[in-house]
């Protein structure tokens, strides 16, 4: 069977935009980015610094789904979640092609969370949404 590689499947695609995140900031911010709900606060901080320079949406949303993609990794590892494809009607609703699922069945978009984190500021904190879906909002 031959495997399309221009489209891989979710369960790499994910993975894949997280690592380029984590070299991107290794890199070029020299960050050290570790999969841990704890990085969050530095995704936090980055995604602020770059808000704070107001470069338009669309500028942006490439590194801004990475971060997005690192997020939904940092929840496979730390939470047990996996990468989905959403169905047409999660695709309506969370306007991308695919988040993760958590265990108890949730689907969740992170990607979508990394450019709220972006529009709306520390109110949609990537790390306090991780928090959220591992149950420990409040933490």
């Amino acid at each position: 069977m031959k495997q399309d590689v221009t489209n891989p499947p979710v369960a790499v695609l994910g993975p894949r935009l997280a690592a380029d995140v984590v070299t991107m900031a290794r890199e070029g911010a020299r960050i050290r980015l570790d999969y841990s709900p704890a990085s969050l606060t530095l995704v936090d901080r980055v995604i602020e610094a770059i808000r704070s320079e107001r470069p338009p949406l669309q500028a942006v949303t490439p590194t801004l789904r990475g971060f997005g993609a690192y997020t939904g990794e940092v929840l496979v590892r730390a939470a047990g979640a996996a990468w989905v494809e959403f169905d047409a009607e999660e695709r309506g609703t969370f306007g991308q092609p695919f988040g993760i699922r958590t265990p108890d069945g949730r689907v969740w978009n992170p990607l979508g969370r990394a450019m709220k984190r972006y529009e709306n500021g520390a109110a949609d904190s990537l790390r306090l949404f991780c928090l959220s879906v591992m149950g420990r909002g409040q933490v």
